[in-house]
């Protein structure tokens, strides 16, 4: 991926695989799993993927540049949406046996796809801010804004999506421990991948503009 890139030309590659890792974030988010004792949202799968191009953008790139991803991100996870329900609604042959099933994976509750939509950009937006603002007080802990910023988007985000898309339906203390278990589930996710992040930052960092 870096060999005879340049910083312009990466940043069009990491827009691509951060709009495609949140389509699927979206994709998954409904369904929650079971992780030793607590419940956790499927979207965590592809949280490392979305948070490391979120980080590299805000530190190679600058706010700016990182908060134009985000909102194309969001635009074409909106269309995508758009496509699905569209296709659900379409009659279906009678031959095809699997709509149930594309209407079950595909056809999120709107409540659902609010939740990830209001706490996908809070949570992106404060996590670029926070690692943008933590960079020009101290340039040198990266290790320290990317844990930080991770720990202030990922807590805002499983506010925002927990309560929105599932307050109702289950004890409050159970909301409340799955926020926390969430946000820090992905803190750790993102201390246990920093190695990778550092690598990719340091290179993307060498590359010429």
């Amino acid at each position: 991926m870096f060999e005879n890139s340049t910083k312009t030309s990466l940043y069009a590659t990491l827009t691509g695989v951060f709009t495609a890792a949140l389509i699927i974030s979206n994709i998954i988010a409904g369904k929650t799993f079971d992780f030793f004792s607590l419940t956790l949202p499927c979207g965590v799968i592809i949280f490392p993927v979305i948070y490391i191009v979120n980080d590299v953008l805000a530190e190679c790139y600058g706010y700016d540049k990182a908060r134009k991803v985000i909102l194309l991100g969001f635009f074409m996870n909106l269309i995508a949406v758009v496509c699905y329900n569209i296709t659900i609604m379409l009659p279906a042959p009678v031959f095809f046996e699997n709509s149930q099933a594309f209407s079950t994976v595909l056809g999120s509750t709107w409540r659902l796809l609010a939740a990830s939509f209001i706490a996908y950009l809070a949570g992106s937006l404060v996590n670029a801010k926070v690692m943008v603002r933590l960079k020009s007080w101290d340039d040198d802990k990266l290790f320290f804004r990317c844990i930080i910023s991770t720990l202030f988007g990922e807590g805002l985000d499983a506010i925002i999506f927990i309560f929105i898309g599932f307050y109702g339906t289950m004890p409050l203390e159970a909301l409340i421990v799955m926020i926390v278990a969430q946000a820090l589930f992905k803190t750790v996710y993102e201390i246990i991948v920093y190695p990778v992040t550092r690598i990719v930052i340091d290179r993307v960092k060498a590359l010429p503009n």
